[in-house]
């Protein structure tokens, strides 16, 4: 089992860039990953990585050695879940990744009470407003906010998460109410942007009479921490573009007031991203069966809040 754990090293260091990233996913020390990759390299016969004290890099032969041994791994962890009880003895590590908000609200709550269900099952919870890369970052299970363009990955409707755009009072009395998409233009008002690398120009997709428009915004502010944006909104500093669910505390006691409300956002979506083959994984299923459904709840509830 020694050479398994070697290679799932290799292809952890591979993926990360880093070998005490690498080390810190596989719950060990930088010593003990160096040494397994140090131990396969001898095995082989080859250097898998270039190393200095600033830098890691995979040779040639390690580009090479990863697509076999990535392939190595899947079909292990496939006969693995094959001959598991999927009722009595789930087990393994699920790696997950999240949007920011979605994570903090819905995901990491949960972990917990799934773990209790599923003791042998542990989780491996990444959060982040960036885009990622499922297949190229090792996941099982991404959730994504947002409308998915043409995708190679198993798509999973969780639910539509209704938008709003908003403004704290104190903004709107310094700079007024925009109605609509065109008045927010016009007026040049600070719009606060989720921006990352990759992301897409400055652009809002609102609802008009004549039917779905995007609008060129401007704004002082930006961000890749939708938290971050909600908090400069609630500081008067612009207007957000936020799902109901993650503000519906502020706009229900006022701190945060719709705007554009003649040209009201798009709804998004809150989806569960997967590799194909990973579905056929018994503990994937489960995790993803759980919190479907547990965030489905969560965005009633929210909802249910604010109209009450």
């Amino acid at each position: 089992m020694s050479y398994v754990n070697n290679i799932r090293m290799f292809v952890r260091v591979y993926e990360l860039g880093s070998m005490s990233a690498a080390a810190r996913d596989q719950r060990c020390s930088p010593a003990v990953a160096s040494a397994r990759i140090s131990e396969l390299e001898k095995h082989l016969g080859v250097r898998l990585f270039n190393r200095t004290t600033r830098s890691l890099q995979p040779t040639e032969n390690g580009r090479i050695f990863y697509d076999g041994a990535r392939k190595v791994l899947e079909s292990i962890d496939e006969a693995e879940a094959a001959v598991m009880d999927v009722t009595q003895n789930p087990r393994g590590t699920i790696f997950v990744a999240a949007p920011l908000g979605i994570g903090r609200r819905f995901i990491a709550p949960h972990v917990p009470l799934f773990k209790d269900l599923y003791p042998q099952i542990d989780v491996r919870l990444r959060l982040s407003d960036r885009t990622i890369d499922v297949t190229t970052e090792g996941l099982d299970v991404a959730f994504h906010l947002g409308l998915l363009e043409d995708s190679t990955l198993k798509v999973r409707l969780v639910a539509d998460c209704p938008r709003v755009l908003c403004a704290a009072p104190a903004y709107i009395a310094r700079r007024g109410t925009p109605l609509d998409g065109a008045a927010l233009v016009a007026e040049r008002h600070d719009c606060l942007n989720l921006r990352f690398p990759g992301a897409k120009e400055f652009q809002w997709n609102l609802l008009t009479p004549e039917g779905p428009r995007r609008f060129e915004i401007t704004g002082p502010f930006e961000s890749d921490d939708g938290d971050v944006l909600t908090g400069w909104a609630l500081d008067g500093r612009g207007i957000v573009m936020k799902p109901i669910f993650e503000i519906a505390d502020h706009l229900r006691i006022g701190a945060l007031v719709p705007v554009c409300t003649a040209t009201p956002p798009m709804p998004t979506q809150l989806s569960v991203l997967s590799q194909h083959r990973r579905l056929k994984d018994p503990k994937v299923r489960l995790f993803t069966d759980f919190m479907a459904a547990h965030c489905r709840d969560e965005l009633r509830r929210a909802m249910a809040g604010l109209a009450a």
